[in-house]
């Protein structure tokens, strides 16, 4: 599925006109009429960002943001607001949410918010991606390898390494090949980027 805007509100006027909005700027928008409608498609890895209206009949889109917050879900959510739900939507975006925007509201502004919001989502499942495949590369080293790991980016010398280990520095040499071309680096500083990367982002 490509990078989608999914309009959660239950007026039909809003709905149809948001999604014509959105289609006139390129930008692919599906519309639901409540936050249940939305759950009932949702899953972890649905690509694209989440305009909300924060006050629904039923489920409220609080506590349709709350849900999926329960469910780890990473889908960027941006709040329509009214001027009275200001407070609200200003808690929801210390929870994690995006950003909101307050009824009435430029065209042209929200547009543009709904684009930088699919543009952070669609990093962000890169960058996931990316930390999946080396996870795997780290869980494919054996325990040697990852204990020579471990030394090399603490910058130690092969010989330095093979007294820590007590094996020989042709088996220092040989674990170091391997570590390298599992991780698909040539170098240790190439290594280190990749580590360094992988570190921050999983904090």
């Amino acid at each position: 599925m490509s990078e989608t805007v999914f309009i959660v509100d239950d007026d039909e006027a809003i709905r149809d006109a948001l999604a014509w909005l959105f289609r006139s700027r390129g930008v692919e928008a599906r519309t639901f009429a409540s936050a249940e409608e939305f759950l009932a498609v949702w899953h972890p890895d649905l690509p694209g960002c989440l305009l909300l209206d924060i006050r629904m009949g039923g489920m409220s889109g609080l506590d349709l943001f709350d849900r999926l917050r329960e469910a780890s879900s990473h889908l960027p959510v941006i709040f329509l607001t009214g001027h009275g739900d200001v407070p609200m939507a200003v808690s929801a975006l210390k929870k994690g949410a995006m950003d909101f925007v307050e009824k009435p509201f430029n065209d042209n502004d929200l547009v543009d918010r709904v684009i930088e919001a699919l543009a952070w989502g669609a990093r962000r499942r890169q960058q996931e991606a990316g930390n999946a495949t080396l996870a795997a590369r780290i869980a494919a080293l054996t325990a040697r390898e990852a204990q020579v790991m471990e030394r090399i980016l603490a910058g130690r010398m092969n010989k330095v390494i093979a007294d820590d280990l007590g094996i020989t520095m042709r088996t220092v040499e040989v674990h170091r090949a391997h570590v390298f071309e599992k991780m698909g680096v040539k170098t240790a500083v190439e290594l280190a980027q990749l580590m360094s990367g992988y570190r921050t982002e999983r904090g």
